[in-house]
């Protein structure tokens, strides 16, 4: 059985990003399409909807934390919603450059800054730092967490309480991710095999595989990968996230002998496991 203490290999997993140009991956992350930075492909009134585009409140960010954080004109912090950019792991050493992260919240900064936008919600509106949560999108239909995860600045991260704008979004990632641009041209933001899902352990990140078998223990339901529950990667859905598929029409059972792709936070349970509560985890690729 895998031990909570068990980190994945610090070298493999982000050692090798190090070694990316810091003035490479700048350049790619900073650069806007000629359309002001728009995806033309990702339309905010679609994904979003009327209703949260009516309830927006217009805010000015005047600052910024770092790729995916905002402090508004009024003080608030603003956390953009549903995305995640590239941050130093956890167990990076104060010394150590991170030039994905940088690069993040330089393109934030120049994207974001010195106009006025329209905070639109994604779901719960804060979050338990008391930070305001949402998706910024301006006049022209410009919808500011779509070209960071266009542009490879930050990947898709859905909550249950957040998914307004995640299938959206997740085609946006797809994209970007076959462009193979900003963090999708590095090694330590590689989509991972299965097999190798012992490298995530203890971070998010997205797990790809085939189905081997659909198991019900004790009310929860467990997608298995390999033929060991014990030693390989496996998902695993609580009795309410079950009943939330099924109600939006996607049976667990039907994940057998098919290969998905997974995203969550790699737990060190019988082997590594990603948690699933809401469908927009899984995407089912054959």
């Amino acid at each position: 059985m895998a031990s909570p203490l068990v980190r994945a290999p610090r070298p493999l997993l982000w050692i090798a990003a190090l070694a990316v140009a810091a003035a490479s991956v700048a350049g790619a992350a900073a650069a806007q399409p000629s359309n002001g930075g728009a995806d033309p492909d990702a339309d905010p009134a679609a994904a979003l909807g009327s209703a949260a585009l009516e309830a927006a409140e217009t805010v000015r960010p005047a600052e910024v934390v770092d790729g995916d954080t905002l402090v508004l004109a009024d003080g608030r912090l603003l956390r953009l919603a549903l995305v995640e950019a590239p941050k130093p792991p956890l167990d990076a050493l104060p010394e150590d450059d991170w030039p994905l992260a940088a690069a993040a919240r330089a393109a934030l900064a120049a994207r974001a800054l010195g106009r006025d936008w329209r905070l639109a919600p994604a779901g719960t509106t804060e979050d338990r730092y008391g930070r305001r949560l949402g998706h910024l999108v301006d006049g022209a239909g410009r919808w500011l967490n779509a070209e960071l995860v266009s542009a490879g600045l930050a990947r898709v991260v859905s909550r249950l309480d957040l998914r307004l704008g995640a299938a959206a979004l997740l085609e946006a990632e797809r994209r970007a991710r076959e462009r193979r641009v900003g963090l999708w041209s590095v090694f330590a933001y590689r989509v991972l095999p299965a097999e190798e899902a012992r490298f995530g352990l203890n971070r998010f990140a997205l797990v790809e595989g085939r189905v081997r078998d659909v198991a019900d223990v004790r009310g929860r339901t467990y997608l298995n990968f390999g033929d060991d529950w014990r030693e390989d990667f496996t998902v695993s859905l609580d009795a309410a996230a079950r009943r939330l598929f099924e109600r939006e029409g996607r049976d667990p059972a039907d994940y057998r002998g098919r290969r998905i792709r997974v995203r969550g936070w790699v737990l060190p349970i019988n082997g590594p496991m990603i948690e699933v509560s809401h469908p927009e985890q899984i995407e089912v690729l054959e």
